[in-house]
């Protein structure tokens, strides 16, 4: 059995390496202001000047610049302080949206409390060694020898950006309110673990550093596109049971009326009440229902180091969903994560903020086959007047679904996202097995491609 990416010791002196550089910086950015930034940086390209001090005056320049920052350091260094602070966030976020939410802070000391700025504080992004050798290692594997082909992309290790904010001078025992901006980067559940209220010293350089805990989470939804008016797949279809049995197990079907009984009819649907007021049989009345039903299909199987891919398909996903009308149709979506999961929305059975909530959850799954979603929508497919299928690739298990769902006689709307050169070898190659309705779409350019769509 061969050894996990994470035993070997390039991998941990690269995670090793990894962590200090990220730590480190994220320490300057929190601790120097933009001006000490700039000091700093003017130092370092004074001193390497200045080597050869017989020649440039560089050295003194940067002894000076050295002096400034460490009187900078010696009047931040002591900032001990009370505070009281309570952050009002909102239910939801979205990818790539801002978010504004406001911060309370209360002095709790009897000074006067001025110069100062309200910095968050977010969980730890970076991943664990096992991921960081994982993601190492798969890139590895599909990276040529020698190759000068650009490299696949690392994934996004930012949560979010969000600007400082001043905090106006706080009175003795006086409160301020603070607004904030956020714009989150990733989808999922947003993390903070809690706040940093900094005082910048009298130079401007160097910032002393208050951390408050205020632990708290929002809720970030995948990013949405806009999506032209697009000829969905399939028309109204007899669904037996009605909306009913799109959320529930049973033949339930939608009630009109009562009335009296016939030779024939099921004695489940006798209405009891009734035969007792009229002391003859009386049976309850339904009506078949004819209504649109889609399947969104995700596909959550990743096998390249493309994660940036799989976080687009799920903002089609997201697009999707929100571009449906649900209110006279249903939508169910398909997909593979630790188990086959299937959820309706529409007609009152559910609603899309749900869907969104589930889209803002899902990771790749890279424990199960392909087949696991095969069999779910083949077992799916007698119920839905046409199918989306979104898919990461377009090898021989994707193109076989779409070939059994030909079969059966369902409306296809097939979108492959993949990276640039994927794109331009599936260009090039004719293949009987795509539908009418089957788009390409570039992972780097997925809004201009929906709104080609038509």
């Amino acid at each position: 059995m061969p050894k996990p990416a994470a035993q070997f010791l390039p991998y941990r002196l690269a995670y090793r390496f990894y962590r200090w550089f990220t730590g480190a910086r994220h320490w300057l950015e929190r601790r120097l202001t933009p001006a000490g930034l700039a000091v700093t940086g003017g130092g370092l390209m004074a001193g390497l000047l200045g080597i050869d001090y017989t020649q440039t005056v560089g050295h003194q320049v940067a002894m000076f610049l050295a002096a400034l920052l460490f009187l900078g350091w010696l009047l931040a260094f002591r900032f001990r302080t009370r505070f009281a602070v309570d952050r009002l966030l909102p239910r939801y976020g979205s990818v790539g949206v801002a978010m504004p939410y406001r911060v309370s802070v209360t002095n709790r000391t009897p000074i006067l409390q001025k110069n100062l700025t309200l910095l968050e504080d977010l969980q730890d992004p970076r991943p664990s060694l096992a991921e960081y050798a994982a993601q190492l290692h798969s890139e590895e594997r599909h990276t040529r020898s020698f190759s000068i082909s650009a490299r696949p992309r690392r994934a996004r290790r930012r949560l979010a950006r969000i600007k400082p904010a001043a905090i106006p001078d706080l009175p003795p025992r006086g409160s301020a309110e603070v607004l904030l901006e956020l714009t989150p980067l990733r989808r999922g559940v947003l993390r903070f673990s809690g706040v940093t209220i900094a005082r910048t010293d009298p130079l401007g350089l160097f910032r002393a550093l208050s951390p408050q805990p205020l632990p708290q989470t929002v809720l970030i939804l995948p990013r949405r596109y806009f999506l032209p008016p697009i000829p969905l797949p399939g028309s109204v279809k007899y669904q037996q049971g009605g909306v009913t049995q799109a959320s529930s197990v049973g033949e339930s079907e939608e009630f009109v009326a009562l009335r009296d009984y016939r030779p024939g009819d099921p004695l489940r649907r006798i209405h009891w009440k009734s035969w007792a007021k009229t002391g003859r049989p009386i049976v309850k009345e339904y009506q078949d229902e004819y209504f649109v039903r889609h399947a969104l299909v995700l596909d959550t199987f990743l096998d390249r180091p493309e994660p940036e891919a799989f976080e687009e398909a799920v903002s089609v996903a997201a697009s999707f969903a929100c571009t449906i009308q649900t209110q006279e149709s249903l939508l169910d979506l398909l997909f593979i994560g630790p188990q086959a999961f299937c959820f309706t929305a529409g007609r009152g059975v559910g609603h899309t903020e749900q869907i969104l909530e589930i889209l803002a959850a899902v990771n790749p799954c890279r424990e199960e086959a392909f087949e696991k979603l095969e069999r779910l929508v083949l077992d799916h497919a007698p119920d839905v007047t046409g199918c989306i299928l979104l898919f990461l690739d377009w090898d021989e298990s994707r193109r076989k679904l779409v070939r059994q769902l030909r079969q059966l006689k369902v409306p296809l709307l097939v979108l492959v996202l993949v990276n640039s050169a994927r794109l331009e070898q599936l260009r090039t190659t004719s293949d009987p097995d795509r539908p009418d309705h089957f788009h390409l779409l570039d992972s780097d350019k997925v809004a201009e491609g929906l709104a080609r769509l038509c």
